[in-house]
């Protein structure tokens, strides 16, 4: 079974591809215990296509250095960018769910927020900015209106502005479940810093906030988790029990304290485990090792692949 996100803003001809047709997703609670006539511990019921495709960050992330500009054609994780991808034959959007000072779900992929001020860089933590002031950064819902300016700091610490061609403002969680198109799902990454240790209690507060979101506005739209956080991967499974949950893991291109994040073979481990449905890799893991994914399918779990072919 193949399931992947792409970059829609680099596949202007999908709308043409018949070979590979997309089914509806179906997803059911799963099984207790005392449900499963067959004695298998806690089954997951949904049932997936044989390729799904999944829109990362909507219509594809902004990388504001490149000179291609369909990098910088729609604000990524916006409400514009979400119903611009369901336009495709797609079936699920990506995107990075935070949680802000005062228990609001927003939706932001960077750990960090930029502006400016008389020509020096700000920087806050997503986290610790209450709403009102989250969503002051960028275009504003009035047209043409903006009150902070949005910068990005690049991995290797120069800033762009933010500047795309379609441009919108920044999004909670609960707006996305009103506003996009309800047929599309949502492929929610639960969003934490590698550079910090939670606690239990800190992870459970996070996920407990979103949950009640979802449980509030879902009304039936697909969705399933995804998180790099194993601790949050785990958590969220034991906390509910309707909504797929995957472990995305960079399959070893990068090391972490954390053993678990380090191989494909410790994310099986995660996923094992914990009772996950399956793993996210990014796709250079899975073409420098394909052998994996025999291994990976042997033992029941899902395989979804993100990145970009070097």
């Amino acid at each position: 079974m193949a399931l992947k996100a792409l970059q829609l803003c680099l596949f202007p001809k999908l709308l043409q591809v018949q070979e590979y047709p997309t089914l509806p997703f179906f997803c059911s609670p799963l099984m207790t215990e005392g449900e499963n006539d067959e004695g298998e511990e806690r089954k997951c019921r949904h049932k997936w296509p044989k390729l799904v495709l999944i829109g990362h960050r909507g219509n594809g992330m902004n990388m504001l250095q490149s000179s291609d500009i369909r990098m910088r054609g729609i604000r990524e994780n916006s409400i514009l960018s979400f119903n611009t991808a369901a336009q495709f034959p797609i079936d699920f959007v990506e995107f990075d769910v935070q949680v802000t000072e005062d228990d609001c779900p927003v939706i932001f992929h960077d750990n960090f927020i930029v502006s400016e001020d008389n020509g020096v860089f700000i920087e806050k933590r997503v986290t610790d900015l209450k709403l009102p002031e989250f969503l002051s950064y960028g275009p504003q819902k009035q047209l043409g209106e903006v009150k902070m300016p949005l910068f990005r700091k690049m991995k290797d610490g120069t800033f762009f502005e933010w500047k795309v061609e379609k441009d919108a403002p920044l999004c909670t969680l609960q707006e996305a479940f009103e506003k996009v198109e309800h047929s599309l799902g949502f492929n929610m990454e639960l969003k934490f810093d590698d550079h910090i240790v939670y606690t239990e209690r800190q992870l459970k507060h996070v996920l407990q906030v979103i949950l009640q979101v979802v449980n509030e506005y879902a009304k039936g739209r697909p969705i399933f988790f995804s998180t790099f956080q194993p601790d949050a991967a785990l958590l969220i499974r034991k906390m509910q029990s309707r909504y797929p949950v995957y472990f995305l893991t960079e399959g070893g291109s990068q090391r972490y304290a954390d053993a678990r994040k380090n191989s494909l073979e410790e994310a099986v481990k995660v996923c094992l485990a914990g009772g996950l449905q399956g793993i996210v890799s990014e796709v250079s893991a899975i073409l420098g090792n394909p052998e994996a994914v025999t291994r990976i399918q042997g033992k029941k779990l899902h395989l979804l692949t993100y990145g970009q072919l070097k």
